[in-house]
């Protein structure tokens, strides 16, 4: 595969090119010596027709180097560490700039439970249920640990523990939370730490294409373990109900894509339909300026006078307060590209018919002028009540009925 992309501010050049075809790199290097890098379509052509003739001759899969060309060091040439990837490219121009874009790596496996496992790991138009990753920071303590541990059991079977510590910094590199996800294929993670500056923090976060997308970091200010509520906990596997509580989730964007990012985390698994008892925890999240505080609560049917039965709502715990502390959210259009639904799942718009927002259909029925003319609208009175209140059967008019069969 063949990638070239540009970095101003190191001002260098990163070519992958097979290492046979020397004379290539040898015009590379000469026409950056003699033109510099104004004659664009000189050598965007050059690789063009190179790239061209080389893909006819190479196989489905290239040991390849990375060859880096240095501007200002005198165009140095120094082989590193090879890579297998997929013969696949596109040309693209942007600005001053073009790429030659690479696939990802190959993996070639060996076994068929690991075909098993690469093929549900790879794209689908229905997604599998999203699974979530909990990581513990390179210091942390008691409270922090006792919250992860909360939190697992409220996510469980959809979550992975990593129990060993792990020294990173999400906000500084992000590049060891992407490893863990792929490595896991999970896209929500959970990030605890305990720091001088940033104590008793929890970083919640979810990815797209093994990318960060967004996370946020909540600072514990109250925290109450659900070990001390003396109370039946959630069921495993089960799907809670969840609550946004407070207009800062609808005005403030921050808070709003936050919540967003919350609904996310916790809302467990996808299903088309609930019985009445399986509604048996609701967690709660009330916004207040920059404080968001979770309460989660059991549910308890209790009889009553009506078919309905009463609800009670118990709290089970956690229950902790948040303060908004860091953020790294994704700007909108790749917020909006994360949320685009694939082709297949999208439904033909039909004349007269929408969806809200909890996806029932409304539609409009047109209805054709009516002939009130022909509508039957005497009334026939079949049963009549007497005088000790029962009801007696009546003679119709047409056989003479109704004044000799009535009791005055």
């Amino acid at each position: 595969m063949y990638f070239v992309t540009s970095y101003p501010k190191r001002q260098c050049w990163y070519v992958l090119l097979p290492w046979k075809p020397r004379i290539l790199l040898l015009l590379l290097q000469w026409c950056f010596r003699l033109f510099g890098l104004q004659l664009k379509d000189f050598w965007v052509n050059l690789l063009r027709h190179h790239l061209h003739c080389l893909l006819l001759k190479l196989c489905n899969h290239q040991t390849i180097y990375v060859i880096n060309l240095f501007v200002k060091e005198g165009f140095a040439l120094s082989r590193r560490t090879s890579y297998t990837y997929l013969v696949d490219f596109h040309i693209y121009e942007k600005d001053s700039f073009f790429s030659v874009m690479v696939s990802q790596r190959v993996e070639r496996t060996k076994t068929r439970r690991g075909k098993r496992i690469l093929e549900d790991r790879a794209p689908k138009t229905v997604e599998n249920d999203k699974k979530a990753i909990i990581v513990k920071g390179g210091k942390t303590n008691h409270a922090v640990t006792e919250a992860l541990k909360d939190f697992y059991l409220m996510k469980k079977p959809l979550v992975q523990h990593l129990k060993r510590r792990n020294p990173i910094h999400p906000f500084e590199d992000e590049t060891p939370l992407e490893k863990f996800s792929n490595k896991f294929d999970t896209s929500l993670f959970l990030f605890g730490s305990n720091s001088k500056k940033h104590p008793n923090s929890l970083t919640f976060g979810r990815m797209h294409d093994g990318q960060l997308l967004d996370m946020a970091e909540l600072s514990i200010t109250n925290y109450v373990p659900a070990s001390q509520f003396e109370v039946p906990k959630m069921t495993l596997g089960s799907k809670p109900c969840i609550i946004l509580e407070g207009t800062e989730f609808e005005s403030e964007p921050t808070l709003k894509r936050i919540g967003n990012l919350l609904i996310d985390w916790f809302r467990g698994p996808v299903i088309d339909t609930i019985r009445l008892q399986g509604l048996e925890s609701v967690v709660s999240f009330t916004a207040k300026e920059n404080n968001i505080y979770m309460r989660v609560y059991r549910v308890v049917l209790k009889k009553s006078a009506v078919v309905v039965p009463r609800v009670e709502l118990v709290e089970m715990g956690p229950s902790i307060d948040f303060v908004v502390d860091r953020k790294k959210l994704a700007n909108e259009s790749l917020f909006k590209a994360a949320c685009r639904k694939p082709k297949a799942l999208i439904a033909k718009r039909r004349k007269n018919m929408a969806e809200d927002v909890f996806g029932n259909q409304l539609a409009r029925v047109h209805i054709g002028k009516q002939n009130t003319d022909a509508i039957q609208t005497r009334k026939v009175k079949a049963l009549k009540k007497t005088t000790t209140g029962k009801p007696t059967l009546l003679t119709p008019p047409e056989a003479g009925g109704y004044e000799d069969e009535v009791e005055e």
